[in-house]
């Protein structure tokens, strides 16, 4: 998650692996099964999880607006990507990061915040799903 200054908002890269990713979808959309490549017809599918799942909110618990840009999959991962409009500073807000804790009970996602000259390197996992940042 970074902060693009001159386009006012993080840019965000997602990486999971891609069985992973597929057996959450299946999961969250009663068995269906899905095949997650380049050139398939589950965008949708994974814009829908992934904003449930990767959630950035103000200090009044309202949640930014997310735009999903797309997936790409390589190998055995998929990134996805996301782009958050923000200005101002960070103080008092949380991040959420739940993506696959629903599946895999000691499932641990880490994410990299940089944003003006600060690093941050959070570790999310079920019961500390939300970090302030």
């Amino acid at each position: 998650m970074q902060y693009n200054p001159a386009a006012r908002s993080f840019e965000v890269s997602i990486r999971i692996f891609t069985d992973d990713l597929e057996r959450a979808l299946a999961q969250s959309n009663n068995g269906q099964r899905f095949i997650v490549r380049n050139d398939d017809k589950n965008d949708p599918f994974v814009e829908r999880y992934i904003r449930k799942a990767f959630v950035l909110s103000d200090a009044q618990k309202r949640p930014a607006e997310i735009r999903y840009v797309g997936k790409e999959q390589e190998e055995d991962a998929t990134w996805i990507y996301l782009e958050i409009p923000f200005q101002g500073k960070l103080e008092g807000y949380k991040l959420r990061n739940e993506a696959l804790m629903e599946v895999f009970d000691d499932q641990v996602n880490m994410t990299n915040l940089k944003f003006t000259s600060d690093k941050k390197t959070f570790l999310f996992k079920k019961g500390q799903s939300v970090h302030t940042l």
